[in-house]
């Protein structure tokens, strides 16, 4: 009987120093005897993302990272629910008809950072923290907003660049950092190798109630983490975000 084809899963995002997934998949592989391979696809342009295809017939499935979670949407033959509302992509599932050629297939995005980062965050979720702060307004900014909408905590979107509804860094008073008891880190400052950075929000107006979450997960405890800490606040950084949204990437990719 004919040995069944190595299936090959990827990650797509520009630069790739450090990945979370194709450690993590390739792992899982070896572990439960899988024929699959999880590699890397650092792309300088999203128009290259057709090339990636063309190269890898036996492509299953691709995560997406910065900077393509928003530009990747227009590749999308169609997308679920979750990702349309979000407007961002992070897993996109490779559908293929029964006996159709390699290079004919559609691609449907999905959205799991709004699962990975809500689970993550929910038991954190208290009384006290019904009004969040989110530091960016990418891809990830998207899904953390839809994700506390739907826990009932009401996001704030904050960005160098001041626009409708969107704060700036220097309106961050004492009366906003007392009535936002959440404040999560959703853009890459802080990220190895840049460790020494981290935004520039008002530290010293963070207490016991702050909760201070990063996406980022290298390094483990970043500089942003360590400041918020430093004045009492819980922090927690993404790694159990990346974790979850990996379990559900396998499953988009793997159900019928």
């Amino acid at each position: 009987m004919e040995r069944a084809k190595r299936r090959i899963y990827g990650l797509i995002g520009f630069p790739l120093t450090h990945s979370f997934s194709q450690s993590y998949f390739n792992r899982k592989f070896a572990a439960e005897g899988i024929n699959a391979e999880y590699v890397n696809f650092e792309i300088a342009d999203i128009g290259d993302l057709m090339e990636v295809f063309a190269a890898n017939a036996m492509l299953s499935g691709l995560n997406v990272t910065i900077p393509y979670k928003e530009q990747v949407m227009p590749y999308m033959d169609s997308l679920d629910e979750v990702a349309a509302e979000v407007g961002a992509v992070n897993v996109i599932k490779i559908i293929r008809g029964d006996g159709t050629a390699d290079n004919e297939f559609k691609l449907k995005g999905y959205n799991s950072d709004v699962i990975g980062f809500g689970d993550s965050i929910a038991p954190l979720i208290t009384p006290m923290r019904k009004r969040a702060l989110v530091l960016g307004t990418g891809g990830a900014s998207k899904a953390v907003m839809y994700a506390l909408r739907r826990l009932g905590v009401t996001p704030q979107p904050v960005s160098r660049t001041k626009s409708e509804g969107v704060m700036g860094y220097d309106d961050l008073t004492e009366d906003v950092m007392k009535s936002h008891k959440i404040v999560v880190n959703t853009t890459p400052v802080g990220m190895y190798p840049h460790t020494d950075e981290c935004p520039d929000i008002p530290y010293d107006l963070l207490d016991g109630d702050s909760l201070c979450y990063d996406l980022i997960y290298n390094p483990d405890m970043t500089l942003f983490m360590q400041r918020a800490q430093q004045h009492g606040a819980e922090v927690k950084n993404g790694l159990e975000m990346l974790l979850l949204q990996a379990f559900a990437s396998w499953r988009i990719w793997n159900e019928k």
